[in-house]
């Protein structure tokens, strides 16, 4: 080979230390890499408790001991060999993965670019043994002192890779993801143990044998336990069905980024596309644009369903099916919140931080609000349980078998027996309306005060979902708004590309009752308009032109769904009653009995809340009397 400098370049073998160091840069990207393939190994070796301890922020030092079932002194040389591992043997395993690690090369790539130390003990040993590496070099097994388990110490991460290390953020940068990776873990394995200290200090210290609401309100903060609401699936159909169980946070408590997500596929954390726009399409009309939920997913599936083995730090999948699971997503956590109280109440509002680490600083909101459902089905099976053996993740049947045990029928769910639906404002005897915008009642928990022109822009796009829904008739087409000519069109300056996207928005103005005709090279004709919209005094000319303005936008796909509830998001808020506008009283009564109504009626189509409620015990304290 000749490269453009004219020298000449032999094909070599790589040196095997270069070859582990260039492995470790897919496999080691900083210290909470290290301590991840560690805690992996901890939880396949069937560990019950779990104790990770850092120093410098892990650029120092990084130890994982645990209890598991030890190494074989024969085999802790091995174990730092590269693709050396006992979790796989032949390419059949791939299609069948059931373990957290199994590649084979983190621990080589670990020790190629640091101090690493290793010692081991089973529990048919008398003595453990133990083992040191540095870069290539690989000590003698000799032994030593120390309990059943493993413990792993890792120090002087790239001490010999420089260009690497300068690349580290600060110790407590470091540190916060370090952390953040122990939690994430310990959030799939409430059945183990995890503690964590910094520089000698204990950060973490979660007990084992929690349930998973328990391990997850550990983690979370118990502050935002109330504004969890618990999601159950169960589709069992074939191979490629799932169970899952989760909580999501009421949308009250939603974020500006999507870090408050943490989804696991048989107990390792993962990121998928396909889920986050599920989670986001269950929220969509009950949070603001730009903002994320709180979710926590625990999926579990055949591993024949699912390829793991797609992404060195084992992070993305890829689903036979991945429309199978985007739906059973989409609809447990819609039939989720359909159940909630969404209603924010007025109180007290604070910050909590991230277990005091969080590695971008982001704090977790805790907002006064109404309770969540009681727990049911899917967790009450793992509140009765035992920790599995040797501290394991519940099999896959288990979980199947605890979701069949309990009705997924709303009807028939542990909800459906208390006392009474989640609360909802009902008719008032007396009902105040405040400054012409907003509307002043009572349930029972305290008062409610209704923005009106949330409300009925809630109400409004409720009512054009149901006209446009389903076939139009017997031509099997789909429904559309009824239309109205104009007598006289409107005429509407536009923009040669709007002009130019007139025919992909055909369709869409056809199911929307608009018919656009163009008149010149920069103007259109609206030469027919919804009578909906007509009905309510909404200026066709303008109406249009926002319209194209807003389909110019590159995101803006006119055949889709998204499109088409944006355009009637923009619809309802034209049509609904404004701030400033006098309602009487029966159009007050009919305002509120429409909000018992019509779904998600806790929140505009925008995600703003249509509501806030003042309960009594905040009253009450408000006042001095508790």
């Amino acid at each position: 080979m000749t490269p453009p400098d004219g020298r000449e370049r032999r094909i070599r073998k790589l040196p095997a230390l270069l070859v582990n160091q260039i492995a470790a840069g897919e496999v080691v990207e900083r210290p909470a890499s290290v301590v991840k393939e560690l805690v992996d190994n901890a939880l396949d070796a069937g560990a019950t408790r779990i104790t990770v301890d850092l120093e410098g922020g892990g650029i120092e030092l990084v130890r994982v001991t645990d209890d598991g079932c030890g190494i074989a002194p024969e085999d802790l040389s091995l174990a730092l060999a590269d693709h050396a591992t006992s979790k796989i043997t032949e390419a059949a395993d791939l299609d069948r993965i059931g373990t957290m690690g199994f590649r084979g090369e983190a621990l080589a790539s670990i020790a190629s670019v640091s101090r690493l130390s290793m010692r081991s003990r089973r529990a048919a040993d008398t003595a453990a043994s133990q083992v040191e590496a540095e870069g290539e070099r690989i000590g003698q097994v000799t032994p030593a002192g120390g309990p059943v388990g493993t413990s792993v110490t890792v120090r002087n991460l790239f001490f010999n890779t420089p260009a690497r290390r300068k690349f580290l953020r600060t110790p407590a940068t470091e540190q916060g993801h370090c952390l953040d990776i122990v939690e994430t873990l310990a959030m799939s394995h409430p059945a183990i143990g995890f503690a964590a200290s910094t520089d000698g200090k204990r950060g973490i210290d979660l007990a084992p044998g929690q349930s998973p609401r328990e391990r997850v309100v550990a983690v979370l903060g118990a502050e935002i336990e109330s504004q969890l609401v618990e999601v159950h699936a169960d589709r069992f159909d074939d191979s490629r069905g799932l169970a899952m169980w989760g909580v999501v946070g009421l949308p009250s408590i939603a974020r500006a980024t999507a870090k408050a997500q943490w989804v696991f596929l048989n107990g390792r954390p993962i990121r998928d596309k396909s889920i986050q726009h599920a989670i986001k399409e269950a929220f969509r009309g009950l949070i603001e644009p730009g903002r994320f939920p709180t979710a926590v997913l625990m999926i579990e599936m055949d591993p024949g369903a699912v390829d793991v083995n797609v992404h060195p730090r084992k992070t993305e999948v890829r689903f036979r099916d991945q429309s199978v699971v985007h739906s059973v997503v989409l609809r447990a956590i819609r039939e989720a919140l359909a159940g909630a109280d969404l209603t924010p109440s007025v109180a007290g509002i604070g910050w909590r931080g991230q277990s005091g680490h969080g590695s971008a600083g982001e704090d977790r909101a805790v907002v006064g609000v109404g309770g969540s459902p009681a727990p049911g089905g899917f967790v009450d099976y793992f509140q009765r349980q035992p920790a599995a053996p040797s501290g394991e993740r519940l099999s896959f049947e288990a979980i199947r078998e605890a979701v069949q045990g309990g009705s997924t029928d709303p009807a028939a769910s542990p909800r459906a027996a208390e006392p009474g639906p989640i609360d909802q404002p009902r008719p008032a005897e007396r009902v105040l309306q405040v400054h012409n915008s907003f509307v002043v009642t009572q349930d029972e928990q305290g008062i409610v005060i209704v923005d009106q022109h949330a409300l009925h822009e809630r109400v409004m796009f409720e009512d054009l979902i149901a006209r446009i829904s389903g076939r139009g008739g017997t031509d099997g087409q789909p429904a559309r708004l009824e239309s109205q000519r104009m007598l006289v069109p409107p005429v509407v300056e536009v923009t040669r590309r709007q002009l130019d996207r007139l025919g992909d928005l055909a369709p869409l103005f056809e199911r929307l009752g608009i018919e656009v005709e163009p008149i010149g090279p920069a103007a259109v004709a609206v030469q027919g308009f919804p009578t909906f919209l007509f009905d309510r005094e909404v200026d066709a000319g303008p109406f249009v032109k926002e319209l194209l303005e807003k389909a110019e936008a590159s995101e803006f796909v006119p055949g889709s769904e998204e499109a088409l509830h944006e355009v009637l998001d923009m619809m309802a808020c034209k049509a609904a009653v404004k701030a400033g506008d006098r309602l009487t009283e029966s159009e007050l009564r009919d305002l509120l009995k429409m909000r018992e109504e019509v779904e998600r009626s806790s929140n505009c189509p925008h995600g703003r809340p249509t509501s806030i409620r003042v309960t009594i015990r905040e009253l009450e304290k408000r006042f001095g009397r508790v």
